[in-house]
């Protein structure tokens, strides 16, 4: 099946009933996979497909205006993995201004029953829906006893004697700790696209970069950093990477870069995936090209040596990313 679908109401998209399971799903942590899994396991008994339901924009970009709050997944990573989770459709439904006066009444019987023909709704723990957050747990319980689905909340997951979240995950990347972010997601932090076409100042200052683009999102993490990219061959290739808006030739829009060691190919809308190892230092703005040049340099060193990787040589160390 695999459909995505955007609008919350309208015709009935599943006759023969589905389970569905609701989120922001924002990073796919090991608290939505434990969400996800259990939904599919229930559709699978039922004979129904699964279906993962979640917002785009996300409830708390639309509510905050121009300051973005920072942002672990894009749209089109959030739908690959929900689909290798085992959902069968992904609902990012628009979040809108219509989006925000529906009740959570309104929601259950527009959305869950006449749109998806709900037989299970499966929710994580505390998870509000409808105007001003009023749907719960406890208001899905008691309609789904009206109008014939089960309600079903799983408990929050924990890591060790931390619990996994969205939130601990931002504030694992912004200190630079990507064991406790690999612990927490189930798998290494990277952000993935097509490389784009750039204003190719990298390759005029002799380290040219493969270019990623993150869109009118804020991401998590911004600075420099020693990576793994994946996409290229059968295995990934040591890189130093540029997160951030580029203040020394005053960029804007943030553009994850990267320059691949001793690679020479044209990689131009080839889809890969950025794997942050070790963050280096933070973005700053340089007074010439010639001193960006110069730390460069010092960057490109220090990845090297982070990851094992000597000049002529591509080859990376067996560490835990590899192992």
């Amino acid at each position: 099946m695999n459909r995505v679908f955007r609008d919350p109401v309208g015709g009935t998209l599943f006759p023969q009933g589905s389970v569905v399971c609701m989120g922001a799903f924002d990073g796919l942590h090991r608290g939505h996979q434990a969400l996800v899994r259990q939904a599919v396991a229930d559709a699978h008994a039922h004979d129904l497909p699964a279906v993962a339901v979640s917002f785009e924009p996300l409830p708390r970009e639309f509510f905050a205006g121009e300051e973005k709050p920072q942002r672990l997944m894009l749209p089109r990573d959030k739908v690959t993995g929900l689909r290798q989770l085992g959902a069968d459709a992904v609902g990012l439904l628009r979040f809108n201004a219509a989006m925000t006066q529906m009740s959570a009444e309104a929601f259950i019987d527009e959305v869950l029953i006449k749109r998806l023909r709900a037989n299970a709704v499966w929710v994580g723990p505390e998870f509000r829906f409808g105007h001003r957050r009023s749907g719960d747990i406890r208001l899905l319980r008691d309609r789904g006893l009206d109008k014939g689905f089960r309600a079903c909340e799983i408990e929050g997951v924990e890591v060790g004697d931390v619990r996994v979240s969205s939130t601990g995950i931002r504030a694992a990347l912004a200190a630079g700790n990507f064991d406790q972010v690999e612990h927490l997601l189930g798998r290494p932090y990277a952000i993935s696209g097509r490389v784009v076409r750039g204003r190719q100042l990298g390759r005029t200052l002799g380290y040219p970069t493969a270019n990623i683009r993150y869109g009118h999102y804020r991401p998590a993490l911004q600075g420099i950093f020693a990576v793994r990219v994946h996409g290229i061959e059968s295995g990934p290739r040591a890189a130093v990477a540029s997160f951030g808006t580029r203040p020394t030739v005053d960029g804007v829009e943030p553009l994850l870069e990267a320059h691949i060691f001793d690679f020479d190919g044209d990689l131009y809308g080839r889809h890969l995936a950025v794997e942050f190892v070790e963050k280096l230092r933070d973005e700053q703005r340089f007074q010439s090209l010639d001193d960006l040049v110069l730390q460069m340099r010092i960057d490109d060193a220090q990845a090297r040596a982070i990851l094992g990787v000597h000049p002529g040589s591509n080859s990376l160390k067996n560490n835990r990313a590899n192992a």
